[in-house]
């Protein structure tokens, strides 16, 4: 994203009378860690967030493929929304709703091939979420954990036929979910009863693009993604320092 456009931003956040603010988290307001509940907000950051969701109308929340436990002990003490598990749940006003229908009997079959695959890459290991299971190899061996998981998107694309499940391709990160479960989607219900000035979507992953697609038509949406690679987004940014000292100058 250019200067001229981050000015443009700054300057149109500030004027609209109402915002929505989608902020991913893992890879986009914290680093990726080798274990999970170990990526935590830095003080700093807490400290601003707490400045955006105190600005009169505006909305801000945390749209994550984050469990409801673990976004609930991360941002406990801040009274901000939330969408986990990409979606399946949300957080409005402090009450967490159940967004899918899917009853999950589907993980008797997929998990114990992730079992199986964990078993071949070392270092591998599995996260069951209650509406989907995830399969990280970020700590594996670059070559070894990429070799095994395009052989498990092999696998597991044999079994979702006809099952109504999706998989996730992230950041060393292969993930199965219902179908009706999606940061798109999630995003959607957002805009059935409401109208914003301004939208600001950020995130870095492949999970964020579907986001970025909702946004393709609406003019008045600024979408960035964080990091290199194709992406739907309108803008990039380099990395997390940008995202922070963004939303330090929409908080001033």
């Amino acid at each position: 994203m250019t200067d001229i456009k981050k000015t443009e931003l700054i300057e149109k956040y500030k004027a609209a009378t109402s915002r929505l603010v989608l902020l991913d988290y893992d890879g986009t307001l914290v680093d990726f860690t080798p274990v999970p509940v170990a990526a935590r907000l830095t003080d700093h950051l807490f400290d601003i967030l707490i400045k955006l969701v105190d600005a009169p109308q505006t909305e801000i929340f945390i749209i994550s493929g984050r469990s409801c436990r673990d976004t609930e002990k991360i941002f406990a003490g801040l009274p901000i929304n939330i969408i986990a598990e990409h979606g399946a749940m949300i957080r409005e006003r402090g009450i967490w709703k159940k967004q899918t229908n899917n009853n999950c009997t589907w993980k008797e079959t997929v998990i114990p091939i992730l079992d199986q695959i964990t078993i071949e890459c070392p270092d591998s290991f599995i996260e069951n979420k209650d509406f989907s299971v995830a399969w990280h190899y970020r700590n594996a061996e670059s070559q070894s954990g990429s070799y095994y998981s395009r052989k498990l998107i092999n696998t597991l694309e044999t079994v979702i036929t006809g099952n109504d499940l999706k998989i996730l391709d992230g950041n060393k990160v292969v993930e199965v979910m219902a179908g009706d479960v999606g940061k798109g989607n999630a995003v959607m219900k957002l805009f059935e009863n409401n109208s914003y000035d301004l939208i600001l979507a950020i995130g870095d992953d492949a999970t964020d693009e579907e986001m970025f697609g909702f946004f393709l038509h609406i003019a008045n949406a600024y979408t960035i993604k964080v990091g290199n690679g194709d992406t739907l987004a309108r803008h990039k940014f380099s990395g997390i320092a940008e995202v922070v000292f963004l939303l330090k100058q929409l908080a001033l």
